[in-house]
């Protein structure tokens, strides 16, 4: 693939050329359309600090989209697609400048039909599942910012979320059925990826192709109740997480396990969490809810919450203190914390067992520094504890010290610090999505600067 050299480009003829288009050009604008909330990580943030888009531009519909990107293509200029920006790791700042193409007006729901659901790129989750809630289907799996992210945006940057106890990640087989994509060719095309072609675009942030349409499977939709639970000692309220967590027969949404004292953090929650007590954030399905009080009362919990599922829907949603919004409450009171991403080994004997015998050992070995919080998901058939753990940040030294210590202990840590695909969760990227790249993204203007394999030369 040739990798094109940038040089300055003409604002105004660009513009001329995307007539009928919205475009953006205040810099105030530009600049807050340039950021995502990659000021978690107290690395990224000098690394990030200036860098923005020339313009933005909104298209409305794919015929926008392809009038777009041949426009970038013939100017040659960098082009970084967002949708809502609620991703953590920078991965729709733009490196090197160029055009920021906004996909949040592509709202359209094409379709919505009992398991599966066809939207363009700008639709919000929370929109999709309320429209999906209508033929008695929901969303299987979202970040807890459902509320405002598109989704898109979370096929692009995300992998799992609220509803990942159920149906794993994003990631795994049968969770997207199909995506449709601009290429960035010297004529665009419109791609249509169907079965594992999708893993091409999947999570790969915006390097290969416009995302303009998903197809998205949908799950039963259940009434869903909340429930907090407390316990005295952090493993017991982890044991109990796992407990729940293998029991099949309960239908699960979110199970979210937090140390002390995490839950301080809680502004709205505090007064059902006492000071020093750890605290489990649950959704269950209503009909399972008659289980749930013989099992808190195995491991010794007290539930100290519940909301009915008609009741759900106002106010505070227990969703939105788990998965990242937990960083997002931490920081509102100290913004010196910082977090991982972590996913803890199976053990393939007992399928659970090693997991928390390590967590017990990570939560004893770095006390308060490193604040544990697990979030449970299915991973390859087996229920395991994933983490987001808070941490005090001191260096950047010592942040790596502490993650080369999970690392060497095997725990898969997903480094929320960088904004190199290969550096994060990938390692390596995928040769099928190198191939793919160098088909749809010939003169390398995709999201520049975001692999190390993919040179970008200025």
């Amino acid at each position: 693939m040739t990798t094109t050299p940038v040089k300055s480009f003409d604002l105004d003829a660009l513009i001329n050329s995307l007539n009928g288009i919205e475009i953006i050009t205040d810099p105030t604008q530009v600049t807050k359309l340039s950021q995502d909330y990659h000021t978690f990580s107290p690395v990224l943030v000098p690394k990030l600090e200036g860098k923005v888009g020339d313009m933005v531009v909104r298209p409305a519909n794919e015929q926008e989209v392809l009038k777009v990107a041949a426009a970038c293509v013939k100017h040659r200029v960098p082009v970084t697609v967002r949708g809502a920006g609620t991703g953590n790791y920078g991965q729709c700042v733009p490196l090197h400048g160029g055009v920021i193409v906004d996909m949040t007006r592509m709202q359209e729901i094409r379709w919505v039909k009992p398991g599966v659901a066809r939207v363009e790129a700008g639709v919000k989750l929370a929109a999709l599942d309320k429209k999906a809630r209508e033929i008695g289907w929901e969303m299987r799996m979202a970040p807890s910012t459902y509320r405002t992210a598109t989704i898109a945006g979370f096929v692009a940057g995300g992998s799992g979320g609220i509803g990942s106890i159920q149906y794993g990640l994003l990631g795994d087989r049968g969770n997207l059925l199909a995506l449709q994509v601009v290429t960035m060719e010297d004529e665009p095309r419109v791609i249509e990826l169907r079965g594992d072609d999708v893993q091409k675009v999947n999570h790969a942030w915006g390097i290969n192709g416009i995302i303009t349409e998903v197809e998205i499977p949908l799950g039963p939709a259940y009434p869903w109740a909340e429930v907090i639970v407390t316990f005295s000692e952090f493993m017991t309220a982890a044991k109990f997480g796992q407990a729940l967590a293998n029991a099949d027969g309960m239908i699960k949404k979110e199970i979210s396990i937090f140390a002390s004292p995490i839950p301080q953090y809680f502004a709205a929650l505090r007064q059902y969490i006492p000071d020093g007590t750890h605290a489990a954030l649950l959704m269950l399905a209503e009909p399972s809810l008659e289980l749930l009080p013989g099992l808190v009362q195995q491991y010794g919990g007290e539930m100290t919450y519940q909301k009915p599922a008609q009741e759900a829907g106002k106010g505070t949603h227990l969703g939105e203190f788990t998965w990242n919004h937990t960083t997002l409450h931490a920081r509102t009171e100290d913004t010196s914390i910082t977090y991982l991403q972590s996913i803890f080994p199976v053990n393939v004997e007992t399928r659970h067992g090693a997991s928390l015998q390590l967590v017990e050992h990570l939560y004893h070995h770095f006390g308060d520094e490193v604040m544990m919080h697990l979030e449970f998901i299915r991973v390859n058939g087996a229920a395991i504890p994933a983490a987001l753990q808070l941490v005090r940040y001191t260096t950047e030294e010592r942040l790596n010290e502490i993650i080369r210590y999970h690392e060497e202990r095997g725990v898969f840590i997903a480094n929320p610090h960088t904004y190199i695909i290969e550096d994060g969760g990938r390692k390596v990227i995928d040769p099928e999505q190198l191939k793919f790249k160098e088909m749809v993204d010939p003169y390398g203007l995709m999201n520049p600067g975001k692999s190390k394999v993919l040179e970008f030369k200025i």
